[in-house]
């Protein structure tokens, strides 16, 4: 403002002289305008910047409290999946090593069946072989009968004759006879 009427002042001296006490006057009277105008612009103007400001200061603040609220939220959800997940883990891994015991007893149940079949079939192979020994037996001792009968028969064929046999005859008729 001093420096503008400074400036009206250094212009306007050219052919009018202008008495200096009117000039103050003049530039006291507009300084005293401008003051009372600008006092009351201040007066009028800053009740609503100040409510704007502070409306503008409070909306922030609340974006603040919500934006750290929705961070909080998110952080505690956050938590609650890593949670989960860490769960979801361990989880897996006792079901990995369920169906990893389920298979080594699978496995170790299979072996003692095979076990105990590789045992009835090694009996059952023993009973045949020994059922095989027995027939083996029984038809040898058949077939050393057949040949001792067909030997007795061919040595009585060769030795025996009719003498013999009458001999037999009577020996035992004398037997039968003797017994009633």
């Amino acid at each position: 403002m001093v420096a503008t009427a400074s400036t009206v002042l250094a212009a306007g001296g050219e052919g009018h002289h202008v008495d200096s006490g009117v000039l103050l006057k003049d530039f006291l009277y507009r300084l005293f305008n401008f003051a009372v105008t600008f006092g009351l612009l201040a007066y009028f103007v800053t009740k609503p910047i100040r409510k704007g400001l502070s409306g503008r200061k409070e909306g922030i603040e609340k974006s603040l409290a919500e934006a750290k609220a929705a961070q909080e939220k998110a952080e505690a959800k956050f938590a609650e999946y890593d949670d989960k997940l860490t769960k979801a883990s361990a989880e897996i891994d006792d079901i990995y090593a369920a169906i990893k015991r389920e298979g080594e007893l699978e496995r170790e149940r299979i072996l003692a069946n095979a076990r105990e079949m590789a045992l009835k079939i090694e009996e059952e192979a023993k009973k045949s072989a020994a059922l095989e020994v027995a027939k083996a037996r029984i038809e040898l001792q058949r077939e050393a009968s057949d040949m001792a009968l067909k030997v007795a028969e061919e040595l009585l064929k060769k030795n025996f004759n009719s003498n013999d046999q009458n001999r037999l005859v009577d020996e035992y008729m004398k037997k039968v006879g003797e017994l009633h």
